[in-house]
């Protein structure tokens, strides 16, 4: 029994079942003629492509041109700096830079534009041109557009060189480059656009700092003023200096004086006129400092000593005040500067060529592709037929 045969049961008396042979090899349908089918399909198809690409499908003109995003930028007003003059003007961009403009490329918004300036629907839609290779029609939306102008737009980016490149198909030299070169324009004034938006947005900001930091200044210093007028004194520290001052004078005359009186009480009586009027001499002075003293410390807020620190308090929030408006009014200054000397270039490697030959579609490559495609599906399909008539045989 051959070792293929499936078995109902495993008793030796049990009868072997094979699996019908399909319908479609029977009869009429052999190999030889399934194979010549196939074969046949295969070179109709072939056929059928062949004069399709070489005589029926539209030339495609192709544009192309290779940019790089650089920022233009001034040296800063730090001085002469010769590096800076050398490599301030051109400054390369970096790679976030050129896929920012590829997107911005390849979005909605600068299709809209090239359909607004080049009526781009109604060229891909022509009806002149073959049906497989153009828009079906003229008010297509704006989805299916886009989904076809895909396939008409190649954007690459060069990591090795970092340049962009961009190519575009149209069925005439003049519309793909038309098409490059508007892109491009669009796509520089989009890059600065986007730039001034953000340089604008900061000086706004910093404008409204200077105008708060303004008039903080402005009341710490009527603050200042206030206090001298109300005190009526223009320093209180001053004041304060000079009050120690005289303290220390009495305090040296007392000490001449005691000296004096120690010496007269050592040769007159203790109630003689010169000594009496020594010991007059210093409680007197002895009054006058307990008096200065008073002015300068006491508990309550009329001492100098308080008035002296909480002008130094209002004399520091004036200082602060003035520093943090100059610095914020030089940021503003510097933010202007940034915002007029801080320019991206597109840098054109190669500018938007005019083709004179159309590039698309590659015919004879398109039909070798075609059939190679078609008579290698068919002897798959051919091997598939073979393993299935030897399984069934």
């Amino acid at each position: 029994m051959n070792a293929e045969t499936p078995l109902l049961h495993a008793d030796e008396d049990a009868v072997p079942v094979r699996f019908a042979r399909p319908a479609f090899l029977k009869g009429p349908w052999s190999g030889t003629r399934i194979r010549n089918l196939l074969l046949g399909l295969a070179a109709v198809s072939s056929a059928l492509a062949t004069v399709y690409w070489l005589f029926i499908a539209s030339d495609r003109y192709v544009s192309e041109a290779d940019v790089v995003v650089q920022r233009t930028q001034l040296p800063g007003a730090g001085g002469p700096d010769l590096g800076g003059l050398l490599s301030g003007f051109a400054s390369s961009g970096n790679r976030a830079d050129q896929m920012l403009l590829r997107d911005h490329l390849l979005s909605v918004d600068m299709l809209k534009k090239l359909d607004k300036q080049l009526h781009l629907r109604a060229h891909y839609s022509d009806w002149h041109h073959d049906p497989l290779s153009r828009l079906w029609r003229a008010d297509t939306p704006m989805e299916k557009f886009e989904d076809y102008f895909q396939n008409r737009v190649r954007i690459d980016y060069d990591d090795y060189d970092g340049v962009l490149e961009i190519r575009a198909e149209a069925f005439d030299p003049k519309t793909a480059h038309d098409i490059v070169t508007v892109m491009m324009r669009e796509g520089e004034d989009f890059m600065n656009d986007s730039d001034h938006k953000l340089a604008m947005a900061q000086v706004d900001f910093l404008e409204d700092q200077v105008e708060r930091m303004s008039e903080r200044n402005a009341r710490a210093r009527q603050a200042v003023i206030d206090f001298q007028n109300r005190e009526g004194m223009v320093s209180p520290e001053d004041s304060l200096r000079s009050v120690e001052e005289l303290i220390a004078q009495l305090s040296a005359r007392k000490s001449a004086l005691e000296t004096q009186m120690t010496s007269l009480q050592s040769y007159l009586v203790s109630d003689h006129p010169d000594v009496v009027a020594v010991r007059q001499q210093i409680a007197a002075i002895d009054a006058q400092i307990a008096t200065e003293r008073g002015k300068a410390t006491a508990p309550g807020n009329a001492a100098l000593n308080r008035k002296t620190e909480k002008f130094q308090r209002l004399q520091q929030e004036a200082t602060f005040a003035q520093a943090l408006y100059q610095t914020t009014l030089a940021a503003l200054e510097k933010g202007k500067i940034d915002a007029s000397r801080t320019v991206k270039k597109i840098s054109v490697m190669q500018s938007p060529t005019t083709p004179e030959i159309a590039e698309q579609p590659r015919r004879a490559y398109n039909a070798f592709v075609f059939t190679l495609v078609a008579f290698l599906l068919a002897g798959i399909s051919m091997l598939l037929v073979s393993i299935v008539r030897d399984h069934f045989d």
